[in-house]
């Protein structure tokens, strides 16, 4: 127990450092309004009333620094802002904005703080706001961890009531009619004759007044958009074909580049040969790059052409060759010294598994890619006094950084144009492709340089989720779980990909047991316990992290220890659930799913629960045990939100999360032979195929306190829901994924 020990003290200190910091800083400074990053480049006829709404002669645009991946992020941020700036959906334009500390991302914190969800007390709510403090501090500027509600959700709705009441005073200073007696409504301010003074006109006047900051929100009852079905802002130009993702970006005398990079993750090269590629048609420049060359042409396709009649020597894989000894890897680091964590240990773990009949289980979870449908691309332009970079990314603020850093210029003088992706699920998270494109355009200053990935090397060169394994024992007494002990090995997440930025956290590693350590039951010897194992094949933020891993492992071997107890597997989970909200989404589910009701011959289900992102979600998956295989019929999902803020994108984004979650668990997984990824297109990383979609229905409950994310919490029960579902229907569990290695999907 040394080392728990040691971390629980390491722990203690990087909060009493967070702490002191918070003082050094000051109150004062924290609570200080963010420098408005509008002002810098504004337009002679533009105005910025905050750094969330800016006005000219042709309208009203929001800004929106959340970067929209698929998941709507835009329409939700500008639905908040325009709630109460009393504008509608329709008259808006919205833009991402420049990269600025002013919007940071108030809700990282949450994630980030080593307290559970549910622990609102005095400390861990203390702890919050100074990492918080330090978040806006540092200006973490980044889309993730299903915060983009929670972060914007108080202050874009102020940011609205500002600008509105600004307006208002300007229309009071235009008119003579007291603030009082003055209205808003669909992007105009009303006079009480009737008539209206619109807020493009009233935005020169409002430039000149100090901004009225002490607004009061308007009331639930009131709001014309939150809470209701709204229309996305997006869908008609994505249901049209004619919306412009990052791919789609041009710039008037760019020339198009792609790469070869070392297929051993983060190897060198050592020399490569490319004579046959240099005479090639349209091809005008062939560059070192780290780990690789860059070949710019006329157009992506020659490039690409260009680039595979290169022959390469690479520098071997750092990591071992083969998949037996990545495994062998997370098996030795069940051990003392490479305990990261073990925040849960309640009751006797030892004693309780020394009495008793014991249940034991070993779980793995492969290496699996992002492989959004977009392939990750940017636009560079070098000058000697200025960059502009034009790329899909959720962390605009690292990529300017970064840039400067390569080029020598000051970071004001990097401009980052957020661009829309094409999906990324973590994937844009990384800067691989703009820091290359830097590198290449070094050699052709002044002339804008697209890099694009091929499918196969975004694939190839994807940092992928972590692979992981999981060991379980326990035992049942008297019909009940009575001890719960399952420890978790894999990399840290969090280190190799802060590691490509040159920046480390304190502190352990959250996600090792992100999804396990968090959840909410009372069984009477339960203990979580993180093993880090030595860094692998690089990897990165997968969609709900850690999570999604750590349920399956968690869900499935509680599955396993109510199965042995003889209870039924939802009652038992809520008998066991002490949390208010988390057991009514196990009651919502099983309301939902009529469970317990006969389901016929060859049919079953499996429920599954994870608290993940502060939010309780439950799920059951019914399946039919068919001649060629399973089939998975239908699943119903209940989660706590506190608020549902648009229940058309809601049901979106959970049904696209379980089918997320579903998909990769049948079917998916990266592995390394001799060093490189086997799998370089959807040909052998197979999600789910439409025919085998299943009818998912959906039911969000907003009894909680706080108002979360939906967008990653729906994917780590999927996949314990489906083995639950195939171990009551066929008597196998499953406790490897992808799960076609041991049985058949229809």
């Amino acid at each position: 127990m040394g080392r728990v020990a040691k971390i629980a003290r390491r722990t203690f200190l990087v909060g009493a450092v967070a702490i002191a910091g918070g003082v050094a800083f000051g109150y004062y400074m924290y609570r200080r309004p963010a420098r408005n990053p509008l002002l810098d480049n504004l337009a002679e006829d533009e105005v910025a009333l905050t750094e969330y709404v800016r006005i000219d002669g042709d309208g009203i645009t929001l800004i929106t620094p959340r970067t929209d991946l698929g998941q709507g992020a835009y329409s939700i941020q500008a639905a908040l802002i325009a709630e109460e700036l009393d504008v509608e959906l329709d008259q808006v334009k919205v833009d991402p904005g420049p990269p600025s500390p002013a919007y940071y991302n108030t809700a990282l914190s949450e994630e980030g703080a080593p307290f559970r969800s549910t622990d609102e007390g005095f400390m861990a709510e203390s702890v919050r706001g100074v990492m918080d403090a330090l978040m806006k501090f540092m200006g973490m500027q980044v889309t993730g961890g299903s915060t983009s509600v929670p972060d914007g959700y108080q202050k874009l709705r102020v940011a609205g009531a500002v600008a509105r009441e600004t307006l208002k005073q300007a229309a009071s200073q235009k008119s003579g009619v007291p603030v009082e007696q003055l209205k808003t409504a669909r992007g105009a301010v009303q006079l009480p004759d009737g008539s209206e003074l619109t807020y493009v006109e009233l935005a020169p006047i409002a430039a000149g007044i100090d901004p009225v900051t002490r607004v009061a929100l308007r009331e639930p009852a009131e709001w014309r958009l939150i809470g209701k079905p709204m229309q996305r802002l997006d869908i008609l130009a994505k249901s049209t074909g004619t919306t412009d993702y990052g791919i789609d970006f041009q710039i008037d005398g760019m020339v198009h580049a792609t790469v070869k990079i070392n297929p051993h993750q983060g190897s060198e090269l050592n020399g490569f040969d490319a004579s046959a590629a240099e005479s090639m048609r349209g091809v005008k420049g062939i560059y070192p790059i780290k780990g690789g060359v860059g070949v710019v042409a006329d157009n992506t396709w020659r490039a690409m052409q260009a680039a595979n009649a290169i022959t390469f020597d690479w520098a071997p894989a750092k990591y071992p060759e083969q998949m037996d000894g990545h495994w062998e890897a997370l098996a030795n680091s069940f051990n003392e010294e490479q305990i990261e964590s073990r925040d849960r240990d309640d009751g006797d773990v030892e004693i309780g598994v020394a009495e008793g009949n014991l249940i034991e289980a070993e779980y793995r979870v492969p290496y699996v890619a992002h492989a959004p449908l977009e392939p990750i691309t940017a636009i560079v332009k070098l000058e000697d006094d200025r960059a502009d970079v034009w790329t899909a990314t959720q962390m605009p603020r690292f990529v300017q950084n970064n840039v400067a850093k390569m080029t020598g210029l000051e970071t004001e003088n990097v401009h980052v144009h957020v661009l829309m992706a094409g999906g990324s699920f973590g994937h844009r998270l990384e800067d691989e492709v703009v820091k290359q494109a830097v590198e290449i355009a070094g050699n052709m200053k002044g002339t804008p340089v697209k890099l694009t990935y091929s499918r196969e090397e975004d694939m190839i060169h994807d940092f992928p989720r972590q692979i992981a394994m999981g060991r379980g024992r326990g035992r049942a007494r008297d019909g009940k779980v009575d001890t719960f002990d399952l420890g978790i090995a894999m990399p840290s997440v969090i280190s190799s990909q802060m590691g490509r930025q040159d920046f480390s956290l304190p502190g352990p590693d959250s996600q090792i047991v992100a999804g396990a350590w968090e959840q909410p039951f009372a069984i009477p010897n339960y203990r979580v316990t993180g093993y880090r194992a030595p860094e692998l094949a690089p990897v990165s933020s997968w969609r709900s992290v850690g999570a999604s891993s750590n349920a399956f492992f968690h869900d499935c071997f509680l599955d396993e220890l109510i199965h042995a107890a003889g209870a039924d597997p939802l009652e038992e989970r809520i008998r066991l659930c002490w949390h208010d909200n988390s057991r009514k989404v196990l009651e919502a589910v099983g309301e939902m799913s009529d469970w317990g009701s006969d389901l016929g011959e060859n049919r079953g289900r499996g429920v599954a629960f994870c608290m993940s992102f502060g939010v309780s979600t439950a799920e059951v998956v019914e399946v039919t045990n068919t001649e060629d295989g399973i089939k998975i019929d239908k699943v119903y999902v209940a989660a706590e939100v506190g608020r549902v803020v648009d229940p058309i994108n809601f049901d979106n984004l959970v049904k696209g999360g379980v089918v997320w979650g579903l998909g990769h668990a049948m079917n998916c997984e990266i592995t390394y032979s001799e060093g490189k990824a086997e799998q370089t297109n959807f040909h052998d990383f197979e999600g789910m195929r439409l025919y085998q979609c299943p009818e998912i229905e959906v039911r969000g409950l907003e009894n909680g306190d706080k108002i979360r994310g939906i967008g990653e919490p729906p994917v780590p029960p999927a996949a314990p829901a489906l083995a639950n579902a195939i171990f009551a229907t066929t008597g196998q569990r499953i406790r490897e994924m992808p799960f076609n290695k041991h049985i058949d999907f229809v």
